[in-house]
């Protein structure tokens, strides 16, 4: 159970820090979807497409073979990070030449492409760096170095494309932005770990590490290719502005999906290889995970469902509103995240990404069939397809895990029951209140204090173990503060 708690923790405390940035950088990006159009949205999701994909190479794969491998030591970290930094400026040079054949694929009212891409393409070989520093971080189990340099990072690359954008800088302020994100977080975070590179490299290092690394790496290039597709075919098929709306429509729900599925990867994955031959205790961790990440993840996607409406007027304005009903769908879309992303990790720390792959490939084969079926229908009807495919997919990634840590799809699904029955009666509540006719300010402050109080109250009545476990956290996150400062 001590270690079960640990990990809800660490989980808690990763978490907490992913929020604290995200805050800022939701209010960032609310501030500079006000200044900035749709089409420049539309124009920078399409570079974000190659510059995605290319990232998946440097950031994937040998990151997780490192924190896999037991006995990874200086000389593995050392033989990554010079691999991870020649490979990036391959990448770099590979997007800077075919820039200009992109910008012609897409066509006339697309130049700015082949800058922006040469420019934000710089990105790729930081992250190079980043990642090699993420998987240190993961291996120690010293999660609370990530919260200053992504706090800092996201701080200055927010002032910097809030700046620009008032500038009339247009589409530039965001590639300002996301190339100082990424740039200051690295730095600061190599300050704060205070470790220095060295001249160390093995290439039978490198080869250890490739069976595991690389099906992790195909597994992860299949998932970002093929989300990079759908956006491909919406900007190609359709227009900017259409691109624009579906990425919008995308980033408030998926800053608290990736969250939380990066809080719970984080901490999951290097916990669960730690205990791996001990499959009691893996599936134990697992339980707790989709537990905790269901009582959080369920509420939330459901709850932003049901206020859409109103906090898109509001917030974003009113140009935005076409994204509302896209929005609603990828909430659903994202509802059962922690369970896909806890059962896939139960299989990556047992160090079967065999599996995984086979998985995966399975899954974008049918996305593919769905999207190619749908794709020429409308962009509400590629989100449907979405919707449809993420809610089969839930059981295939669960029966792995049958058989491998003997977690019975049965207690998976009452693991998940409690917090999504609860959360899609406060849902109904808060639809129902979107009904009235008073003015979108009004409204929006009445659903979430009513969905917030009926989130409470139904766990305090129900004595829902994960509402205890939060309250004890907090208390003990108190307590601690408290002693530190006297």
């Amino acid at each position: 159970m001590k270690k079960g708690n640990n990990t809800l923790g660490n989980i808690a405390w990763k978490f907490s820090e992913r929020i604290t940035a995200q805050v800022v950088t939701l209010l960032v990006s609310i501030i500079l979807a006000r200044l900035l159009d749709p089409e420049h949205y539309g124009l920078i999701s399409i570079v974000m497409i190659f510059i995605t994909i290319a990232n998946v190479f440097v950031s994937d794969g040998f990151g997780s073979a490192l924190i896999q491998k037991k006995d990874a030591d200086e000389l593995d970290f050392n033989s990554v990070l010079w691999f991870n930094l020649f490979f990036s400026f391959v990448l770099y040079l590979i997007l800077f030449v075919f820039a200009p054949f992109i910008s012609s694929f897409y066509g006339e009212g697309y130049e700015l492409i082949t800058p922006v891409l040469r420019v934000l393409g710089i990105r790729l070989i930081v992250s190079s760096i980043n990642s090699v520093q993420h998987a240190y971080v993961a291996k120690k189990m010293i999660f609370k170095k990530f919260f200053l340099a992504t706090l800092f990072g996201t701080l200055v690359s927010g002032v910097i494309g809030i700046y620009m954008a008032y500038s009339g800088f247009g589409v530039w302020a965001l590639v300002g932005q996301y190339l100082a994100n990424t740039t200051i977080d690295t730095i600061v975070l190599q300050f704060s770990l205070k470790i220095k590179p060295k001249m160390l490299f093995s290439f039978s290092r490198l080869k250890g590490l490739i069976g595991f690394g690389s099906r992790i790496l195909a597994t992860n290039l299949m998932i970002a290719g093929y989300e990079e597709l759908r956006a491909l075919i919406i900007g190609k098929i359709y227009t900017s502005s259409d691109l624009a709306f579906f990425d919008r429509a995308k980033q408030f729900p998926t800053v608290i999906t990736y969250n939380i599925s990066s809080s719970i990867t984080s901490v999951l994955f290097p916990r669960m290889s730690i205990d791996q031959d001990n499959i009691s205790e893996v599936k134990n961790i697992a339980r707790r995970s989709i537990r905790f990440g269901s009582y959080i993840m369920c509420p939330l996607m459901l709850g932003m469902l049901g206020v859409a409406r109103p906090f898109v007027s509001l917030v974003l304005t009113e140009k935005w509103l076409p994204c509302v009903p896209l929005m609603q769908l990828i909430c659903i879309n994202s509802l059962f995240m922690p369970f896909h992303t806890t059962n896939m990790q139960v299989i990556k720390a047992l160090g079967r990404s065999d599996i995984t792959f086979r998985v995966e490939a399975i899954k974008k084969l049918i996305e593919l069939v769905v999207l190619i079926c749908v794709m020429r229908i409308s962009v509400f009807a590629i989100v449907i397809g979405m919707v449809a495919c993420s809610t089969t997919f839930t059981l295939i990634n669960a029966f792995p895990n049958i058989k491998l840590i003997n977690y019975k799809l049965k207690e998976q699904i009452s693991d998940v029951a409690p917090s999504l029955s609860m959360s899609i009666l406060m849902c109904l509540i808060v639809l129902s209140i979107d009904l009235l006719n008073i003015n979108d300010l009004y409204k929006f402050v009445i659903q979430i204090v009513v969905g917030v109080t009926i989130y409470l109250l139904l766990p305090l009545i129900t004595k829902n173990p994960e509402f205890k476990f939060v309250i004890s956290l907090i208390k003990s996150t108190l307590k601690k503060t408290n002693n530190s400062n006297n």
